[in-house]
């Protein structure tokens, strides 16, 4: 009975631990249509189950000495999905802002910093924001998140301050 109970645990586990694998398919709406050239683009995905990390990214933002408002915001968050891209071009990022324009993405925010562009898209449902889409943008390199959680226009603000003052 106790070697049926544990293979059982093992099995849940690992088809919990199934959305860590790191993917080389695009895990996002735009980059997942088939008739786009995405010419020599190579991507890596990952889909972070928040249930494991939330645990791990409040200790480290305790150890860091972050305030209390940054732990707050990941007690927000339901979902988090990352995606790289190498060899991105230009018209493929143009490609992608349009996407999210059409899709009612609001650009609020875009922060340079040597060399780098970070872009923060969110749609709204009334007051509250249920997506936040994170772009940065090196040159070819594109990294993404996907961040998915209830949000106000507050919360966004204060990370947004809170990423500035460092």
């Amino acid at each position: 009975m106790k070697t049926i109970r544990t293979i059982f645990f093992v099995c849940c586990t690992l088809f919990l631990m199934q959305s860590c694998i790191v993917s080389h398919k695009p895990n996002m709406a735009f980059f997942s249509n088939s008739d786009y050239d995405y010419e020599d683009a190579q991507f890596a995905s990952i889909n972070v189950p928040m249930f494991l990390a939330k645990p791990y990214i409040k200790k480290a933002l305790r150890e860091d000495g972050e305030s209390e408002e940054a732990i707050a915001m990941v007690k927000k968050v339901s979902k988090i999905k990352m995606m790289t891209v190498a060899n991105g071009s230009e018209k493929l990022m143009k490609d992608y802002a349009n996407y999210l324009k059409n899709e009612n993405y609001e650009e609020w925010a875009t922060i340079k910093h040597d060399g780098e562009n970070v872009n923060i898209r969110v749609k709204q449902q009334g007051d509250m924001i249920k997506n936040m889409l994170i772009t940065v943008n090196s040159k070819k390199d594109l990294v993404f998140v996907d961040v998915k959680g209830s949000f106000t226009a507050d919360d966004i603000s204060r990370m947004i301050n809170f990423a500035s003052d460092k």
